[in-house]
């Protein structure tokens, strides 16, 4: 019964000293120790097996016993005597509380009682302070009631003065006695009720009322509306009274600056009156060179007499523009019928140039009456053709070479007077719409005209092919009209413009370019079989002659030169006209067409070789490979292939060399349709012998040779093919040379043969098997049990590849390559 009490003391004891991670961090944080005994993870085994590791020891374990209950005995007496130190924390801790309590009572009353002591002090504070707050408040009210009557006093004594000067007319005293009474005024706005301050306001109102009229009466008087004459200067009395006028009612101002401008412009509706000669517009000139005689005028005898600010010199120019455009708009109207191109444009360029003057001479601040938009500046800096400077031999060359950059000057600044006068040209802008679809029209006739009189253009190999001279006279034309519609006012004529550029644009490409491009022919030219096998060399013709070939390439490079100008044209109409309206401005059609131009030109190109090349296709086709004995050089046809392609590429290279890219697709294009059509000729030589077929590898390496040579071929310099045009050259030709090694490989053991060719060709599919089996001349009772064991063997295609045509090849050297194999590589290496 005792020792099962024990155990279960025990039990409950580690149950109740299992402590919690973060209690034993932190004692061991406290209390650190590195006694086994005080480590949470202590095991009695162990640690009594670290006492006594061998039965030797065990002779030390009455030491070991006596220490261990000395160490017991200790812990015991520290633990009582923790015990017995605990007793009296209570009583302490309460009496420590009460004390605290007692202390904070204490602390209470000192604060109260010196809040206390702070009112008192405050109140006190008020009382000393009240008679000073009084004295400061009569201060003020008495320093403001002297202020107010210092300025009762001046306002009186000035409106008495004001009325005075102004029977005597001493404007010069009056412009700064009055601007001083009107700021005094301006603190008697709250004492209105005043019947003496009213009073004094309706007497400085009825001073500026009686102001005005005289002064408008003086005017009237020194510049009569119907007078003739102009008296010899302005009077002092004058220029005072401008000084006045700032100060007065707006409405006087410009009253003044109406009348006195009607009266310096009188003259001039006189002498330009639409009944007289010198109004129409082949003397608009004149109107122009009066009002700059009129500006003259006006700074030498009344420069001095209005303010600067008035800024009447620019006043006088804008009336001046107001009343010529109504004048123009009216005589216009009238005599529309006598309007011609050239004479509407020598009215619009002096127009536009006169504004370009006015332009530089004021800031256009007067333009506040909302009559005129403010336009943007005619010569963005961005559009080559508008750039003035330059003559027309520069423009040409500038165009010619396709230079339709940005220019060097910097941009314009706006023109607040573009327009002023010359929008009353736009509603007879339709005659010069139609005199440039005229010229136009003609431009093209001629163009036709010249190219068939003066024939194809001559072989060029020095610098390219050489673009059309007239391309160049039609953009030079374009930017003349351009420069020409971009003096008007508004973006409508622009828009027309775009309309007929467009048009002529695709007449263009149609008749000059599309036109011209030599026509296919329907005989076939060519080799014959009997002159292939005899290697009769000098015999071949090409379809086209050498000057139909450089004048493909040349309606090519001119349809490029086209493409990338009209490009640029395009960016610059946009420029000239409003964001708004851009999306009028579209010439994708027009280059479309001339892309559809290159694009037919690279192709008559390549057909022309591609059928040169044909009917050495043909006879390869024709040749009777199973007779064939022995492996010699290349087969007759090849040297026929490599004797089109050294005619015709270097020509149609240096003739596109300003075009390099075109020249890249050219090369393309031909291997793309040579390559499957040599491969199309390759299955029908059935059936091919072993050394046949080695023949043909031969002659297929050849061509593979020759075609990725074939862009610097005949050319000293030696350039790297491109890597897109080298791909498809290897791609291609290797698929022919893995038909043909595996025309060569024997037909079995069948296992052995199928697998080797679905390892030669990726694409494999049962239609090309078929196909090789007739070029090894099978039977069909043989191919049968080929074709199934293909079937077998092959993984399940993926969707859309039986059948394709795709030249996506690999060109590894399989494990089950024959000997014979070997050794026709062996001798395709030594003969290269």
């Amino acid at each position: 019964m005792m020792e099962e009490e024990e155990l279960e003391f025990v039990e409950e004891l580690e149950a109740v000293l299992q402590l919690t991670p973060e209690v034993q961090l932190a004692i061991e944080q406290v209390f650190p120790s590195q006694d086994p005994l005080d480590q949470a993870d202590f095991n009695a085994v162990e640690y009594i097996n670290t006492l006594f590791p061998t039965e030797q020891s065990l002779a030390n374990i009455d030491d070991v016993v006596n220490k261990i209950r000395l160490k017991i005995r200790r812990l015991d007496d520290n633990i009582r005597t923790v015990v017995r130190g605990q007793t009296n924390v209570g009583q302490d801790g309460r009496q420590a509380l009460e004390e605290a309590q007692k202390a904070i009572q204490q602390l209470f009353g000192k604060i109260k009682d010196i809040k206390d002591k702070a009112e008192k002090s405050e109140q006190m504070v008020k009382e000393i302070t009240r008679d000073i707050k009084q004295l400061d408040h009569a201060k003020r009210h008495l320093t403001t009631s002297i202020t107010t009557l210092n300025h009762l006093h001046m306002l009186a004594g000035g409106v008495d003065s004001l009325e005075a000067m102004t029977r005597r007319r001493q404007y010069g005293e009056v412009a700064n006695l009055l601007q001083g009474v009107m700021n005094v005024l301006e603190h008697f706005h709250k004492y209105m009720g005043i019947p003496q301050i009213r009073q004094l306001s309706e007497r400085v109102k009825a001073a500026q009322t009686e102001l005005g009229q005289q002064i408008l009466a003086d005017f009237e008087e020194a510049f009569p509306s119907q007078g003739t004459k102009r008296p010899g200067g302005p009077s002092n009395v004058l220029r005072d009274a401008c000084l006045v006028a700032n100060i007065l009612d707006p409405r006087i101002k410009q009253e003044i600056i109406k009348k006195f401008i009607k009266q310096h412009l009188s003259e001039y509706l006189v002498l330009f009156q639409e009944n007289q000669d010198v109004a129409w517009l082949d003397k608009i000139d004149r109107r122009y060179a009066w009002v700059k005689r009129q500006l003259v005028d006006y700074e030498e005898k009344y420069g001095r007499m209005f303010p600067r600010e008035w800024c009447m010199t620019e006043r006088i120019s804008v009336e001046f523009c107001h009343v010529t455009r109504a004048e123009l708009s009216k005589i216009m109207r009238a005599r529309a019928k006598e309007i011609e191109v050239k004479l509407l444009l020598f009215a619009i360029q002096r127009t536009t140039n006169f504004e370009g003057f006015l332009a530089k001479r004021f800031s256009g601040c007067t333009l506040t009456d909302g009559t005129l938009k403010k336009l943007e500046s005619p010569p963005p800096s961005t559009n080559p053709f508008l750039e003035d400077e330059t003559t027309p031999e520069m423009e040409e060359l500038a165009l010619e070479k396709g230079e339709l950059e940005q220019p060097k000057k910097p941009k314009a600044p706006d023109n607040p007077f573009h327009g002023i006068v010359s929008k009353c040209f736009e509603p007879h802008l339709y005659v010069y719409i139609e005199s440039q679809d005229k010229n136009l029209s003609e431009l093209i006739d001629r163009f036709v005209a010249d190219f068939k009189a003066q024939g194809p253009p001559k072989p060029n190999t020095d610098e390219g092919g050489a673009v059309l001279p007239s391309c160049a006279d039609l953009f030079v034309y374009y930017k003349k009209c351009m420069v020409q519609c971009s003096q008007l006012s508004t973006d409508e004529p622009m828009i027309a413009l775009t309309t007929i550029f467009q048009k002529y644009l695709r007449e263009y490409a149609w008749k000059i370019l599309s036109g011209n491009l030599p026509k296919t022919s329907s005989s076939s030219g060519g080799l014959t079989i009997s002159s292939l096998l005899k290697e009769k060399e000098g015999s071949e013709v090409a379809r086209f002659t050498l000057e139909e070939l450089c004048l493909i390439c040349s309606i090519l490079s001119t349809a490029e030169y086209c493409l990338a100008t009209t490009q640029q044209l395009e960016e610059k109409l946009k420029e000239k006209v409003d964001v708004s309206l851009t999306e009028r401005i579209n010439l994708t059609g027009e280059m479309d067409t001339f892309s559809t131009v290159i694009s037919s030109s690279i192709q008559l190109l390549v057909q022309d070789l591609d059928a040169a090349c044909d009917p050495a296709l043909i006879a390869m086709s024709k040749m009777p490979w199973q007779n064939v004995e022995h492996v010699g050089d290349q087969s007759p046809y090849v040297t026929s292939v490599i004797l089109h392609i050294k005619q015709n590429v270097p020509i149609i290279r240096d003739n596109l060399a300003s075009t390099r890219k075109y020249f890249t697709q050219f090369c393309i294009k031909f291997a793309n349709s040579f390559i499957p059509k040599f491969i199309t000729h390759l299955f029908k030589c059935k059936p091919i012998s072993m050394v046949g077929a080695e023949q043909l590898l031969l002659d297929t390496h050849s061509l593979k040779m020759v075609l990725l040579d074939l862009p610097s071929i005949g050319s000293q310099v030696v350039r790297k093919a491109p890597a897109s045009y080298t791909k498809i050259v290897v791609k291609g030709m290797t698929r022919a040379e893995m038909i043909l090694k595996v025309v060569m490989a024997p037909h079995e053991p069948l296992v052995v043969f199928v697998d080797n060719y679905i390892k030669l060709l990726t694409d494999c599919n049962s239609e090309t098997f078929q196909k090789i089996l007739d070029m090894k001349g099978l039977k069909r009772s043989e191919q049968s049990s080929m074709l199934e064991l293909l079937r077998q063997r092959l993984p399940a295609p993926p969707s859309g590849t039986e059948g394709s045509s795709t030249l996506s090849l690999i060109a590894p050297t399989p494990e089950q390559e024959s000997s014979r194999i070997r050794k026709l590589e062996k001798l395709i290496k030594k003969r290269l």
